[in-house]
């Protein structure tokens, strides 16, 4: 988004207003789109993506951790090749029990190590990925659950 005639499914939308909070990963591209997103009224808890212009990447940093009923999620947008990602990851944030990233838009859940890494995919642009996809969190009893959301 806003390139196109790209929008948010209503069952994105849906799921994003009835939560208690929004994580978002990058690419925002501009501004107006962060705060359609703000404005749907859960916090929004977001990092700046690699096509997100400078009114985005001053508003938003690089990497931000959040800490969730005990469970510390990292966000960032470009966690690196696929490659030793895991590992990676672990070596990056030694504390983070779960890293949130996006770029790729491919859907992708992986543990090990005592981490979960996650890419939600995209809900406007999947790329090569098969479908549209979200992701949704849950944390409860000092553990995250994370869930990919296929919207069409």
């Amino acid at each position: 988004m806003p390139r196109g005639g790209r929008a948010l499914p209503p069952a994105c939308v849906e799921r994003m207003v009835a939560a208690d909070a929004i994580l978002h990963a990058g690419d925002f591209t501009a501004t107006v789109v962060l705060r359609e997103i703000e404005a749907l009224g859960p916090p929004v808890h977001a990092v700046h993506g690699n096509v997100d212009g400078p009114d985005v990447r001053q508003r938003l940093p690089e990497v931000r951790a959040l800490e969730v009923e005990g469970v510390r999620i990292v966000m960032v947008h470009d966690a690196g090749p696929a490659d030793g990602r895991l590992k990676r990851l672990r070596r990056h944030f030694p504390d983070a029990d779960a890293v949130v990233f996006g770029h790729s838009h491919l859907p992708l859940h992986e543990t090990g190590n005592g981490l979960q890494i996650f890419n939600p995919g995209s809900p406007t642009e999947r790329r090569s990925a098969p479908r549209h996809t979200m992701g949704v969190a849950e944390v409860a009893d000092g553990r995250a659950r994370f869930e990919h959301v296929v919207l069409d």
